[in-house]
């Protein structure tokens, strides 16, 4: 029995590919139910089941009481064999003592190999649930074991099974047993019966990830797939952007002589691909979407009610290009942009705008710009309904009626909506800023009303207030919304009132004050005043260069370092200063970390400062002065020290 087990147990190992704790806990709740099999043990007692994975060794452990006479073994134990295990085991008490039946043996496996199973089968399911979980949305790789009216079986990995339903397959395509098929993981279920792997072929991801793995700029990030419109099995549109400037997106995913999307084209059924450049113009990316037809003209109408449309113009010839069969390439194009695209031909622009500049007052500014222009257009368009030849010199006047038309009233449009913009800021400066913060549910509406309003999409008290300001009809407009929900939202509105929000200007407001008082303290002090505490400032021989004494009388030598120097230590020293002799620059030459001279940024910001704040800043206090000394006939480095104050003296 010990054989069979090891072998057994490391078949399952192997075969099934669980950790070894997992099928070990199997295998010991499996021998747990086997032992109340056999000696039909209540569910009620504890049991527990230890196996040796090296011996195959089953001991089993059961909860007994401790009694004087043992009626049931099952259950009970006496003092004696309870003492021997728990010496502190007394009559009454409770005591786990291993209760492995004698012919605990063959009988035992077989009742338990059920069991075994199926908490196997539970461990795997786990195990494939994990596994595929972190799959979602990747491509993964089955072989077909059944094919179905309602769609096809996949076995993969870890021998799990994928269903790919027909409405995820590709239009037109058909699978065989055996056939390898790349899907794309869409959705993993848990069931009783395991985990339901769902997959797709027909997804617009399925594209990217196909995209993805044989374009490699894709791959590493230098190419970027902006969007993806699909129709499977007939046609794709995928746009996609370049991060590097020196990569031409379009070329990296086509491949040479197509190669790269050839492969793609053929893993999807002979599907129709079309790469496009994305780009931020709106117009310019409409226009390349609708490739391969030739487009004349976008003009893009952000201000419509509703979605964004786009008027787009085409020649006569690339109308059914640009529309497509059954209006594939357009509603593509829609899908891909985001845009509503009406496309129209140029000889059918031109009879609509002529129409529109006489019919429609939208259009009356325009009628006027283009009096000289009517005629011609008008001409063109009678000789092309009789059926004559149009010049290309008449098709331009055409495209360019056309094009100053539309342009004409998307600027107007435009001019409108910025009014409009403008209107409504200033309406809302009219109104008390409480009202915005005031929510609809917070205002003493009715029932109706608020239910009304909250519906329409108002929040705040505020937004119907500016509303009803700038065009009280689209509120009437509301469904449900009449004259006598009107009158009460006037009379609602007009019983309003809001706090006026706390002045916080005020408080900023007081310390400026202060400041103002004290600035003309600080005022009083003038340049000539605050040097008079210097009383004499001692004469520094400058040793000037040849060049610098053939320098007229009324400019200043280059090096005004020096009297500056002198100044810092006059106010500090006892001593008479003396003479000093030689060329400053010597001393600097001597002493480079001596002087510092001043940013002249630093003096600006301090200016600005003491205009801002009325107040003089403190001058920082040097603490390296340079002196000559008479006695010695040499200069001294005095350094002021921070502790107590005084100052040391260094020769050079």
């Amino acid at each position: 029995m010990k054989n069979e087990f090891v072998l057994a147990f490391n078949e399952v190992l192997e075969e099934k590919g669980l950790p070894k704790d997992v099928v070990l806990e199997a295998l010991e709740a499996a021998m747990v139910s086997a032992y109340r099999r056999a000696v039909n043990a209540s569910n009620a007692q504890h049991v527990e089941a230890k196996i040796d994975p090296d011996t195959g060794k089953v001991t089993v452990f059961a909860e007994k009481e401790i009694v004087e006479a043992v009626q049931d073994e099952r259950t009970e134990v006496t003092l004696e064999a309870a003492q021997k295990i728990d010496p502190a085991a007394e009559l009454g008490g409770m005591v786990v003592v291993e209760s492995t039946p004698k012919d605990f043996g063959r009988v035992a496996a077989q009742t338990a190999r059920q069991v075994i199973q199926q908490r196997i089968r539970e461990a795997e399911r786990d195990s494939q649930m994990k596994h595929y979980a972190k799959q979602v949305g990747e491509i993964v790789s089955g072989i077909v074991q059944a094919v179905t009216p309602q769609g096809a079986t996949l076995g993969l990995d870890m021998k799990a099974e994928g269903v790919l339903p027909r409405n995820q397959q590709i239009p037109g395509e058909r699978f065989r047993v055996h056939d390898r098929v790349q899907s794309l993981l869409l959705e993993v279920k848990q069931t009783p019966r395991g985990p339901q792997i769902i997959l797709s072929r027909s997804h617009r991801n399925f594209l990217r990830r196909l995209l993805e793995n044989e374009v490699p700029e894709i791959y590493h990030g230098l190419v970027e797939i902006r969007s993806i419109a699909r129709e499977p099995g007939q046609r794709s549109k995928v746009a996609v952007a370049a991060l590097q400037p020196a990569v031409d997106p379009v070329g990296a995913c086509v491949g040479i002589r197509g190669v790269r999307i050839q492969a793609i084209v053929r893993e999807l059924n002979d599907e129709k691909i079309d790469v496009i450049e994305y780009d931020t113009d709106p117009a310019s990316y409409i226009a390349k979407a609708l490739s391969p037809a030739r487009v004349t003209g976008v003009y893009l109408n952000e201000h419509a009610k509703g979605a964004k449309t786009a008027t787009v113009v085409v020649m006569e010839d690339q109308l059914s290009l640009a529309i497509g069969r059954d209006g594939q390439n357009a509603r593509l194009a829609a899908k891909l942009t985001s845009w509503r695209i009406d496309i129209k031909s140029l000889i059918e622009a031109a009879a609509d705008s002529l129409q529109k500049l006489g019919t429609d007052p939208e259009y009356t500014f325009m009628a006027e710009q283009e009096t000289d222009t009517l005629p011609r257009v008008e001409a063109v368009l009678a000789k092309k309904a009789e059926g004559r030849p149009v010049t290309p010199e008449e098709y331009q006047v055409l495209s360019q009626f056309v094009d100053r038309v539309e342009r004409g009233l998307l600027h107007r449009r435009s001019a409108e909506k910025r009014a409009e913009d403008e209107r409504r800021k200033t309406l809302r400066a009219t109104i008390p800023q409480g009202a915005f913060v005031q929510a609809i549910e917070d205002a003493p509406f009715s029932d109706r009303l608020y239910a009304l309003l909250s519906e329409a999409g108002y929040q705040t008290v505020g937004d119907v207030m500016l509303q009803m300001a700038f065009d009280s009809d689209a509120i009437m407009g509301l469904s449900g919304f009449g004259p006598k929900a009107m009158s009460e939202l006037q009379e609602t509105l007009a019983g309003l009132t809001f706090p006026e929000p706390e002045p916080v200007e005020a408080e900023v407001e007081a310390p400026a004050a202060g400041l103002a008082e004290e600035a003309p303290q600080a005022a009083e002090v003038t340049p000539t005043e605050a040097a008079e505490p210097v009383t004499e400032i001692p004469a520094v021989d400058v040793v000037l260069t040849p060049d610098e004494a053939e320098m007229p009388s009324g400019e200043a030598p280059a090096l005004e370092a020096g009297p500056e120097v002198v100044v810092e230590q006059a106010a500090s020293s006892d001593e008479s200063p003396a003479e000093q002799p030689g060329n400053l620059d010597d001393i600097f030459d001597q002493l480079p970390e001596a002087y510092v001279p001043q940013d002249e940024d630093s003096e600006e910001e301090d200016d600005l400062d003491q205009k801002a704040t009325g107040k003089k800043k403190k001058k920082k206090k040097k603490f390296v002065e340079v002196q000559f000394d008479p006695d010695h006939g040499v200069n001294v480095i005095k350094r002021h020290r921070k502790r107590d104050g005084g100052w040391d003296d260094d020769y050079l």
